[in-house]
């Protein structure tokens, strides 16, 4: 008996279309949710510890040191401090759409779409050297 027309190539250009519309939602909706829940648990640990201080507006504290860093930062959260917690889930927020973009890039290489491969690594390339302080 003869396969149909077609059933031997593998999935259409439009079921690989949907399957990348649907791993980039996904990807989007738990990056964001991830980085919500960091934040809601770091904020509710902050006011349980320190919900009772009156703020002082007269002196200005920056950030803790280790907090101005990817790795402190990473560190801090590691070791539940509220803070670090906060800035781990905005961190979160921020590697969100750039992993759209970085997987967005693998998928115009999986095509073969060289226009798209070129674009989609210009603004991956930008983006990153934003996080990173190299660009303003």
């Amino acid at each position: 008996m003869a396969l149909p027309a077609g059933s031997d190539r593998g999935p259409s250009l439009e079921e690989q279309e949907h399957a990348v519309e649907l791993a980039l939602s996904t990807l989007l909706r738990a990056g964001v949710l991830l980085a919500a829940a960091f934040v809601l648990v770091g904020g509710v640990v902050y006011l349980f510890l320190h919900g009772g201080e009156r703020p002082d507006y007269a002196h200005f504290s920056a950030e803790a040191a280790d907090l101005r860093s990817i790795p402190g930062v990473a560190r801090a959260a590691a070791h539940l401090r509220p803070q670090g917690l906060i800035q781990f889930g905005l961190l979160l927020l921020i590697a969100t759409p750039i992993m759209r973009v970085a997987f967005s890039l693998v998928a115009f290489v999986r095509e073969r779409d060289r226009i798209y491969v070129g674009l989609t690594a210009v603004v991956l390339g930008i983006l990153l050297l934003s996080v990173t302080g190299i660009l303003p």
